[in-house]
C-alpha cells in the first residue's frame, strides 16, 4: 500500500461552467462538494478580468455553501514547450495571469496541460517547460499551486508518462508550488491499466516511485470511450466506458486515492457535462 498523509474523507465534485459569477449555484445543483472552473474562455488568449465585488462574492459563497477545495483549469492554448516564440510568450503570460487570479479566488490549484514537444526532442522540450515554469512562478508567493496534469499521449504531448512529471519537478528542485493531477481517462489512454487490480497496483507503484503521493492534489474522474493505450482523450460517463465500474470502485476505495478530491469532467447523461447522476455513481462505488 503506497504511503499517504491524506485522510480518507470522500470529496466528490465536477467541472462547472459560469466562472466566478455562476459556478457556485451550478455546483449546488449537481450536489458537488468540490468544484473546478474556468477563468474566462479556455480557448482564447483574452484575459479574464472579474470585478473585485464578484471575486469577493464568489469567495463568500464558496465558504457559505461549504464547497471546496476550488480548482481552476488552465487555458487549453497554453504550451510551455512551444517552438513558436510568440506562442511561448503568450503561454507563459497566460498561465501566470491565471495563477495570480486563481490565488485571488482562493483556489487550491491551477490544473494545466504542460504542452507538446512538436518537432523538438522530448528531453529538450522538457527543459523548455522547466524554463517556462520558472518564468511563470518568478516572484509568486501565493497559496494556489500549479498542478501538472497527466495527459493521454496524443501526438507529442508532454506528461503521458510519470517520468515526464518527475523530470520537471526534479529540475525545479522540488518546488513546493508544483503539484500533480491524475486523470483516469488520460491514464488509461496513455497505457496505464487502471481498470484492473494488477494494473492499478502497478500504476500506483510507479507513480509513488516517480512522483510521490504528496504531490497528488486532485483526480479528474472520467471513464474512457477508447481502449487501453489508444492515446485518445475521449471522456465517457462513469462505468459506461472501457475502465468500467469495477475499475472506479477499486480506485475510489484505494487508501492512497480516496482522500484526494475527485472532479468529474464527463459528458453527462443528458449531454450537459458533469451531473448528479455521475456523482451518485461515484458515491455508490466508493461505499
Amino acid at each position: 500500500m503506497p504511503k499517504t498523509t491524506k485522510d480518507d474523507r470522500l470529496l466528490l465534485g465536477g467541472h462547472v461552467n459560469g466562472g466566478v459569477k455562476g459556478s457556485v449555484s451550478k455546483a449546488e445543483e449537481i450536489g458537488a462538494q468540490v468544484m473546478q472552473i474556468f477563468l474566462g474562455s479556455p480557448q482564447s488568449w483574452a484575459d479574464a478580468a472579474p470585478l473585485d465585488k464578484d471575486v469577493d462574492l464568489f469567495v463568500a459563497q464558496v465558504a457559505d455553501k461549504k464547497l471546496g477545495p476550488v480548482f481552476v483549469h488552465g487555458n487549453y492554448l497554453v504550451n510551455l514547450a512551444s517552438n513558436d516564440k510568440t506562442n511561448l510568450e503568450k503561454s507563459i503570460y497566460k498561465l501566470r495571469h491565471t495563477l495570480f487570479l486563481a490565488d485571488r479566488i482562493r483556489a487550491q490549484a491551477v490544473i494545466f496541460h504542460p504542452g507538446a514537444a512538436g518537432q523538438t526532442p522530448k528531453p529538450d522540450a522538457l527543459k523548455k517547460v522547466v524554463a517556462s515554469l520558472k518564468e511563470v512562478l518568478k516572484g509568486y508567493k501565493g497559496n494556489c499551486k500549479l498542478a501538472l496534469e497527466v495527459c493521454a499521449g496524443a501526438g507529442t504531448t508532454i506528461g503521458d508518462r510519470f517520468s515526464d512529471l518527475s523530470t520537471i519537478i526534479d529540475a525545479m528542485k522540488g518546488d513546493e508550488r508544483l503539484a500533480v493531477c491524475l486523470d483516469t481517462c488520460h491514464l488509461f489512454a496513455a497505457g496505464y491499466d487502471v481498470s484492473s487490480a494488477s494494473g492499478l497496483k502497478a500504476t500506483l507503484a510507479e507513480f509513488e516511485a516517480e512522483v510521490g503521493f504528496d504531490r497528488l492534489i486532485a483526480i479528474h474522474a472520467n471513464d474512457s470511450k477508447t481502449p487501453l493505450g489508444a492515446k485518445k482523450d475521449r471522456h465517457e460517463n462513469i462505468g459506461k466506458g472501457c475502465i468500467g465500474e469495477d475499475g472506479f470502485r477499486r480506485m475510489l476505495q484505494h487508501k492512497a486515492l480516496r482522500g484526494v478530491p475527485w472532479i468529474l469532467e464527463v459528458p453527462g447523461f443528458s449531454g450537459n457535462g458533469p451531473d448528479r447522476e455521475n456523482l451518485d455513481i461515484l458515491r455508490l462505488l466508493a461505499s
